[in-house]
């Protein structure tokens, strides 16, 4: 009996996580959408956490420099879908608003 490929298992993983997330946010009532943007930064964050961690990792393939590397690219990355995701929930609540506010 063999075992399942690592590389294989995360990217089935991965490609069920693209698919339930595509369905997630399309079937979404415009209503709701800046709830889940306000949801969305909040997981972003989590994820400049683990980056963060991932930025300051010393390991023992070559110095680390790989896991640097991309916990680097990770916080810009995030960074960015956080500070969008605060433009777009604030232009949307402005919508909600009245015009002689």
């Amino acid at each position: 009996m063999s075992a399942i490929n690592p590389t294989v298992f995360l990217a089935a993983i991965f490609a069920l996580a693209c698919f339930v997330g595509y369905y997630v946010v399309w079937s979404v009532t415009p209503a709701l959408h800046t709830p889940l943007m306000a949801v969305t930064n909040a997981i972003s964050s989590v994820i400049i956490v683990g980056a963060i961690v991932a930025a300051t990792a010393s390991g023992a393939i070559n110095g680390g420099w790989i896991a640097k590397a991309l916990g680097g690219l990770a916080v810009a990355l995030a960074s960015v879908n956080i500070f969008g995701g605060f433009l777009v929930t604030q232009r949307m609540l402005a919508m909600y608003k009245k015009k002689g506010e």
